[in-house]
This record gives structure tokens, C-alpha cells and sequence, in this order.
């Protein structure tokens, strides 16, 4: 089977995770990053968003090899962006296809450059009656949220759609929401939540 087409662009660590269709503002200040941004907006491409696993967002000096990261990661698409003041870039972005890392290089800027393979959308799963609370408290978390945290339109009867935002917005471990990410199945992460929740005691047990 031959091995799936990679395509190059430039891979931004974080200590958060992106998820597809998710909302994500940031505030860019390190010159690597801006160059980079400017890039991205002057050729309308993506950058990709990684979870650090080891080591800072910021550079330490000219010695320094930068984080260690994940190789499982999302494209982050800007929407939009504005320069509150000389040197800083406050952007917001959506996420887009999941993406697995091939290969890295670091630039002479020390910009982390990767090979990627982007992964297959989830298809649209409808939920079933047992997760319909996981919908409700979606919603509830997505009102709290605001639209800042929170994409505007989207399908609160899809099951990778709730899984996806769920999984973003609610206080999890960062290791948690990386295994989330890496998921490929939406009812199997719906299932994973769903008992998370209901050993926190956010849901609800069936009655009995």
C-alpha cells in the first residue's frame, strides 16, 4: 500500500491542544512565530499546532534544541488577526485537519518545520439517546465558554462534533486531550468522556 502524501508546513508547540473545527486565540510575540504568521497570511496556509511534551513555548537561547512534542497534531487556519502594538500579533484560529509528523528540521530561526501526513475527517455520527446528556452539557459549558472560545455554528447531534468540544473546553489533563485528539473514533471518545464525567459526578448515573 503506498505511503500516504506529505505536505511541509511549519509546526507551532503549545501548551494547549487544537482539536478540528475548534477555536483558538493567540498572542505571538517571539520574532520565529511572527515571520512565520505573516507567512502563513501572505500565502493563506496553515501552521500546525502541537502539544509540547517536554520544554517551553518560548526560546531559551541560541542553544536551545526547543520542545519535544507530540507528533499527533491539527492545522490552525487564521481567521483573523490585529497588532495591538509594534512586535506582537493577537490572532485567532480554527482548527482543521488532524495531521500525524513524518519528519522535523528546525530552521536557522529555529522554527520547527514538519513533513505531515494529514488524517481522515471523522464521518458524522448522529449520538445516541445515552449520549444525549453529554449534548446538554455541552451546551451549558458552551454558554459559559463565549464566542470567543467557541466556534459559531456546529452540530450538537454529531458525535464528534460534541466529543471535539467537549474535550477542549472541559478542565482535563493536557495527556488527556492529547489521547482525545488521537482518537479516531467519535463514539469511543464519547465513551471515554462519558465515564470520566460520571466518576467526577458532573453526569448523572442511569436510574435505577
Amino acid at each position: 500500500m503506498p505511503r500516504a502524501a506529505g505536505v511541509r508546513i511549519p509546526l507551532f508547540p503549545l501548551h494547549t491542544v487544537l482539536f478540528p473545527g475548534g477555536v483558538l486565540p493567540l498572542k505571538v510575540f517571539e520574532q520565529r512565530y511572527v515571520e512565520m504568521t505573516k507567512a502563513c497570511l501572505r500565502d493563506d496556509a496553515p501552521f500546525g499546532v502541537c502539544l509540547i511534551r517536554e520544554g517551553s513555548e518560548v526560546a531559551h537561547g541560541g542553544d536551545d534544541a526547543g520542545p519535544v512534542f507530540f507528533p499527533i497534531g491539527t492545522m490552525a487556519h487564521v481567521t483573523a488577526w490585529d497588532v495591538p502594538q509594534v512586535g506582537i500579533l493577537h490572532l485567532a484560529t480554527r482548527g482543521g485537519a488532524r495531521f500525524r509528523v513524518e519528519r522535523r528540521e528546525r530552521t536557522a530561526s529555529g522554527l520547527a518545520v514538519g513533513e505531515v501526513v494529514p488524517l481522515p475527517a471523522e464521518p458524522k455520527v448522529p449520538l445516541t439517546p445515552a449520549q444525549a446528556p453529554l449534548a446538554r452539557l455541552l451546551e451549558a459549558v458552551a454558554a459559559r465558554a463565549g464566542p470567543g472560545r467557541f466556534p459559531p455554528e456546529g452540530d450538537f447531534g454529531d458525535a464528534s462534533f460534541v466529543g471535539y468540544r467537549l474535550a477542549e473546553l472541559l478542565p482535563l489533563p493536557l495527556a488527556i486531550k492529547q489521547t482525545m485528539l488521537e482518537v479516531s473514533d467519535a463514539g469511543v471518545r464519547l465513551g471515554v468522556l462519558q465515564r470520566f464525567l460520571l466518576e467526577k459526578g458532573v453526569l448523572a448515573g442511569p436510574a435505577t
